[in-house]
């Protein structure tokens, strides 16, 4: 019996070309994005220890990430954090198979602190931040595990993922804004902190990028220090997206500054987390590392949860790889919207539908293309497995 795959033209033009688009990128420095990293982080290195121990990822979801900002006082060339950032680990891990204890509680800490490590920069891990693990506690039966190592899990939910491509003008540039800054920061821009919001506005052939970046007290002199990094971030903001577009590009840096009042955006780890902003999991980027309201988005929250069988995680990265297929491969197509709805119980390369909605190039139509994007999406879905190792071994963003 074939797969359910429903591809249609699309009830709607091309995104390009609609008057006014709204694009948003969290960097990886915002209480949301850090919640996200974590989590997403912790699930993989579970996968990963699961894997060495038993043969077989099992189950957990570490989606419940919480960050709750703590209290700071930057000030030129130096300032402090008063009151730690407090980062809680919640979700549900396995940790005993048979009469085997698995340290889940441990493995998650350690991945946690490796991730902060890694990405924040001017984070001190012994004094700027607390890292606590809840893991709730889950059990396995080896005979269970043995068998599972071979089969195609089933869907744990009813639920669906959603995707488009390709990226629109506005979407490429807010997407690369964020992380060509984390290029300069780890080069000559050393001011700058991890946590950089882009918002971007495209109304008619004019792009407009609103950036907020968090910068580092402990390297900021004084006013006019501070001015300058902010001009010449603007600056390269600007000069990047011009690369990437024949539109119009206007770059806006912490537009709530007040040099008058002194009130500038100074941290002293370079994360709003520091002072006031709490976080959580699933409430920044998609799965494709966008806010994208002009296009339809799942509201799931992708990074923490299970690769193996939570359709939350698995259906969104696989429609994100579809779309990308299809856009890429497929003459004609100038947009699709993927949408793959799961039915719980049932096996997941086994959707209730798998759901393409093309716009396509002028001259073409559906029965020009139809045949070769449902063989796509029939091959991707056939191969769903592959998702699961793709996050394993870090192939996959999921923020």
């Amino acid at each position: 019996m074939g797969r359910n795959i429903d591809v249609e033209r699309a009830n709607r033009v091309s995104v390009e070309d609609e008057g006014v688009e709204l694009v948003e990128r969290k960097g990886i420095g915002h209480p949301d994005s850090i919640a996200d990293g974590i989590a997403e982080s912790v699930s993989r290195k579970l996968c990963q220890e699961y894997l060495d121990r038993y043969g077989a990822i099992l189950h957990h979801n570490t989606d419940e990430t919480q960050i709750v900002a703590g209290r700071s006082s930057p000030g030129f060339g130096g300032g402090e954090v008063i009151d730690p950032i407090y980062i809680l680990l919640t979700g549900r891990a396995t940790n005993r198979v048979g009469d085997d204890q698995f340290p889940a509680n441990r493995i998650a800490l350690k991945a946690a602190r490796g991730y902060l490590k890694e990405n924040m920069r001017n984070l001190d891990l012994e004094g700027d931040v607390v890292v606590d693990s809840r893991l709730g506690e889950g059990s396995a039966d080896l005979k269970t595990v043995f068998d599972e190592k071979e089969s195609i899990h089933k869907a744990n939910d009813t639920s669906f993922g959603v995707a488009h491509a390709p990226f629109s003008d506005a979407e490429a540039i807010v997407l690369d804004t964020e992380r060509s800054v984390c290029e300069w920061r780890g080069k000559d821009l050393k001011e700058v902190g991890e946590d950089v919001k882009v918002m971007g506005l495209r109304r008619g052939d004019e792009i407009r990028l609103t950036v907020a970046a968090a910068l580092v007290s402990p390297l900021i002199d004084d006013v006019d220090h501070y001015r300058s990094v902010v001009e010449e971030l603007g600056g390269r903001v600007v000069d990047n997206a011009l690369k990437q577009t024949e539109r119009e590009v206007s770059v806006l840096v912490n537009t709530a500054d007040s040099y008058a009042d002194s009130s500038l955006y100074l941290t002293v780890t370079g994360t709003s987390a520091e002072m006031g902003d709490d976080g959580s999991v699933g409430r920044g980027n998609r799965s494709n590392g966008l806010i994208t309201p002009n296009r339809p988005m799942s509201m799931e929250a992708t990074s923490g949860k299970n690769p193996v069988s939570h359709v939350g995680k698995i259906y969104n990265l696989l429609s994100g790889e579809i779309a990308s297929d299809i856009a890429d491969s497929v003459e004609g197509v100038r947009e699709v919207y993927v949408r793959i709805l799961s039915q719980i119980g049932e096996s997941i390369d086994n959707p209730q539908t798998a759901n393409a909605q093309l716009v396509l190039e002028e001259g073409y139509s559906l029965d020009d293309v139809k045949s070769k994007v449902e063989a796509t999406v029939d091959i991707w879905l056939d191969d769903v497995t592959q998702i699961t190792d793709m996050v394993v071994r870090d192939e996959l963003s999921t923020f």
